[in-house]
C-alpha cells in the first residue's frame, strides 16, 4: 500500500474533483461562478488551516520558505485565479462533465510546460498520446450537420457545444497544468497541505482585487445568504481545494508527475454516470467513447 501511495492519491484526486465539480456546476447557476470562487477557497483556507494545526501544530503556513511561498503563490494566482475563474465559467456555459473532458488535456499540457521549465523530453509516444486525446476530445464536441446549398446537401463540421465554453474550459486546463508544474517546482518536500493553503491564500488575495475592480462584492453577500448554494459550495469546498488540491500535491510527490497527472484525468469517465443521475443528462455512445478514448490517449502518453 506504501508503496503505491502516490498513485492512491491520484486516483482519490480524480474522485474528489468529479464530486467538487458536480457541487459547483450546481452552485454556480444559482449565484454565479465569481462568488462560488471566492467563497469555496475561503472554506478551504479554514478546512486546512484547522487540519494543519491539528496535524503539525501550524494553522498558517509560517514554517515555509521564502522559495516556497514564492513559486506556490505564483501557482495559486496561475491555477485557482486564471485557471479556475476560466474553469468555472465554462460549467455555466458548457456544463461540467464536457469541461472536465477538455481537462483532460491537463496532462499533455503539463508535460509540455514541464519541457518548456524543467526541461523535459516529449517522446515519439507523448506526441502519439496527445493526438489520441485530442481525437476523443474532437469525437465529442464536434458533429456533422446537413445543408441544402443551391439544391444540394452538404455535411459541415460544426461544435455540439458553445465555442467561448469550449475555450474557457481549455484556458482552465492550461492553468491547471501550469499550476501544477509550478506547484511541484516550489513545493518540494514541503507538506502538501500547507502548500495547498499558500496556493488558496494567493487565490483568495486574487479574486478579492478583482471584486474591487469589477464591483461584484453585493453578489458575494447574496450568495452567503443563500442557504441551498452554500451547501453545495461547502460541499464543493472540502472535496475541491481541500481534498483534490492537496492530494495532488501528495501523488505528484510520491509518484511520477506522468503518472499522478494520467489518474487524475480520469474524471471525464467518473462523472457520467453521477451527469446521468443528478441532472439527467443524455449520454450517447459517441460521447461514452470520446471520454474512453481521451482518458485512454493520455494513459498512453505517459506510458
Amino acid at each position: 500500500m506504501q508503496n503505491h501511495f502516490g498513485e492512491i492519491a491520484g486516483v482519490l484526486t480524480a474522485v474528489f474533483w468529479t464530486v467538487t465539480a458536480l457541487a459547483f456546476e450546481s452552485a454556480g447557476k444559482k449565484v454565479g461562478s465569481l462568488a462560488v470562487n471566492l467563497i469555496r477557497l475561503v472554506i478551504a483556507f479554514f478546512l486546512i488551516g484547522t487540519y494543519s494545526w491539528v496535524v503539525r501544530g501550524f494553522f498558517f503556513p509560517t514554517d515555509a520558505t521564502l522559495y516556497n511561498w514564492k513559486w506556490l503563490a505564483l501557482s495559486g494566482l496561475v491555477g485557482f485565479v486564471i485557471g479556475d475563474l476560466m474553469l468555472f465559467q465554462s460549467y455555466l456555459i458548457i456544463g461540467a462533465r464536457v469541461a472536465m473532458l477538455i481537462m483532460a488535456l491537463a496532462p499533455p499540457f503539463a508535460a509540455f510546460i514541464g519541457w518548456l521549465m524543467l526541461g523535459e523530453v516529449l517522446s515519439p509516444m507523448n506526441w502519439l498520446g496527445m493526438a489520441i486525446t485530442m481525437s476523443g476530445i474532437v469525437l465529442v464536441i464536434l458533429k456533422r450537420d446537413k445543408k441544402e446549398e443551391n439544391g444540394v446537401m452538404k455535411r459541415k463540421l460544426s461544435s455540439s457545444y458553445s465555442v467561448p465554453g469550449l475555450l474557457l474550459a481549455l484556458g482552465g486546463a492550461l492553468g491547471q497544468a501550469a499550476g501544477l508544474v509550478i506547484s511541484k517546482k516550489g513545493m518540494g518536500d514541503y507538506d502538501a497541505f500547507s502548500a495547498t493553503q499558500i496556493r488558496v491564500l494567493t487565490g483568495v488575495a486574487g479574486f478579492s482585487i478583482l471584486f474591487i475592480f469589477i464591483k461584484r462584492w453585493p453578489r458575494v453577500w447574496t450568495a452567503l445568504k443563500n442557504g441551498s448554494a452554500m451547501k453545495r459550495i461547502s460541499l464543493g469546498a472540502f472535496f475541491g481545494p481541500f481534498l483534490g488540491v492537496s492530494f495532488s500535491l501528495l501523488a505528484v510527490q510520491h509518484t511520477q508527475t506522468g503518472i499522478a497527472a494520467t489518474l487524475m484525468a480520469i474524471v471525464p469517465v467518473l462523472i457520467i454516470g453521477p451527469s446521468i443521475l443528478l441532472f439527467k443528462e443524455k449520454v450517447n455512445w459517441k460521447e461514452i467513447s470520446g471520454a474512453i478514448i481521451t482518458v485512454g490517449g493520455v494513459a498512453l502518453f505517459f506510458l
